[in-house]
């Protein structure tokens, strides 16, 4: 008993320095400012322009070319509404350069299609580019490859890399460069709206990112005096021109599953200027539409997260374990002055959850409720990751498989 309630002092001393970590770090946790009229985004989001978008447009003619660059394999069911979404952008200086990466099905047909009906639209003004790619050179991930496809034929000086299944506010663009100006950066991320469908499924997103941030601090990426802790969000990462070639494109990190991470990472390590915004008024992903697509999508990429280190992931599980799930079951289970500790620990660790969840996604975060259940959920994704890898001798990503003595070697370099 009496390890059980030193374990229970360990529990409640890790959330209590968390919490005071967390409300420390508030004033580093950033949101897009919206646009007078901006509403959230949501799966039936208006693409068109609000009322004042003519008089957004003019004031904005001075605005940088923006490039933005689409990597798509294999994503025929949402790249048209991405697109479309762009192509609405109030933002007066745009171009979309669209990389067909090696889909297999009728993804690279309906960029073709968009482009043809952007050209034969007056009022769309917006410059479509489609880049069809076929084969992938040696030494390259797929998305990667794709994005610097798309930056050689680029002109703009900003450069935004995002993902085939975002949906984009009509102010989107604009109120990004906007803020990029305002605090002279060269890099900025959103984090976006996650939109989910059942209870089960936001319960395990909202536990998913919760950790996360746990694990990488991501806030961090705001503070100017530190050049080690940076941050990138697939869905959003405008840039500089400057910025992301003196970080050395996406070659410095060619086959980096974590593609994201590791350019926000990069920029800080160049020691240039980042910002790190929630973007739930303005961009929206649906991650995952089930939570069975969330498991087998994690599960092929989450052991990148840990350097492919089969120590590092077993102790983030036994860590979760610890700190995470026994505090709930102390609290019901074992008698006495223990469950009064593992009480007052899960009572801080669901405050940490819910500052977090709300200054990431400005929503409730009710779904602490069912941390238990997601916490085994999590752990099970996290070790089924290490034994799949381990037993194929690697992972394959976008249709390609990578061995794990490559993988490691290119996390050792980078």
């Amino acid at each position: 008993m009496r390890f059980l309630l030193l374990w229970a002092l360990a529990a409640l001393g890790y959330w209590l320095v968390l919490l005071w970590d967390t409300l420390r770090a508030k004033k580093w946790m950033f949101t897009l400012p919206p646009s007078a009229g901006n509403t959230r985004i949501n799966h039936q989001s208006n693409i068109q322009g609000s009322p004042d978008s003519s008089t957004r447009r003019a004031s904005l003619t001075d605005a940088p070319l923006v490039s933005v660059i689409i990597a798509a394999k294999e994503e025929e069911s949402s790249i048209t509404e991405t697109v479309r979404h762009l192509l609405s952008q109030n933002y007066p200086r745009l171009e979309i350069i669209a990389v067909n990466d090696r889909s297999r099905d009728a993804t690279g047909r309906k960029l073709d299609e968009l482009r043809r009906w952007s050209e034969s639209k007056a009022d769309i003004t917006v410059p479509l580019r489609v880049i069809h790619i076929t084969t992938l050179p040696q030494g390259w991930l797929g998305k990667n490859h794709a994005l610097y496809q798309g930056y050689l034929q680029a002109r703009g000086k900003l450069l935004l890399f995002t993902d085939a299944d975002v949906r984009f506010h009509p102010d989107t663009v604009a109120d990004a460069v906007r803020y990029l100006q305002e605090e002279q950066a060269d890099h900025l991320t959103l984090s976006p709206d996650m939109m989910v469908k059942g209870l089960w499924l936001k319960a395990f997103v909202d536990y998913f990112f919760f950790t996360l941030c746990l694990y990488l601090r991501p806030w961090r990426a705001n503070d100017d005096f530190q050049f080690k802790a940076g941050m990138g969000i697939g869905a959003f990462n405008l840039m500089t021109r400057y910025g992301y070639e003196k970080i050395g494109t996406h070659r410095a990190i060619a086959m980096r599953p974590d593609d994201d991470l590791q350019l926000g990472r990069h920029v800080k390590q160049a020691r240039l200027r980042q910002r790190l915004a929630s973007g739930h008024h303005h961009i929206g992903v649906e991650w995952y539409k089930s939570l069975g697509g969330a498991v087998e999508g994690l599960e092929k990429n989450i052991f990148s997260g840990f350097g492919y280190r089969t120590g590092l992931a077993i102790l983030a599980v036994l860590g979760q374990l610890a700190l995470f799930l026994y505090p709930v079951l102390g609290m019901l289970l074992i008698p006495g002055g223990t469950a009064w500790i593992c009480a007052l620990a899960v009572v801080t660790m669901a405050a940490v959850y819910l500052l977090l969840i709300r200054s990431l996604t400005g929503k409730a975060g009710w779904t602490v409720l069912l941390l238990p259940l997601t916490t085994g959920l999590l752990c099970y994704v996290v070790v089924r990751s290490v034994w799949l890898t381990l037993k194929q001798g690697g992972i394959y990503w976008r249709g390609t498989f990578y061995s794990l003595k490559e993988l490691r070697r290119m996390q050792e370099e980078n």
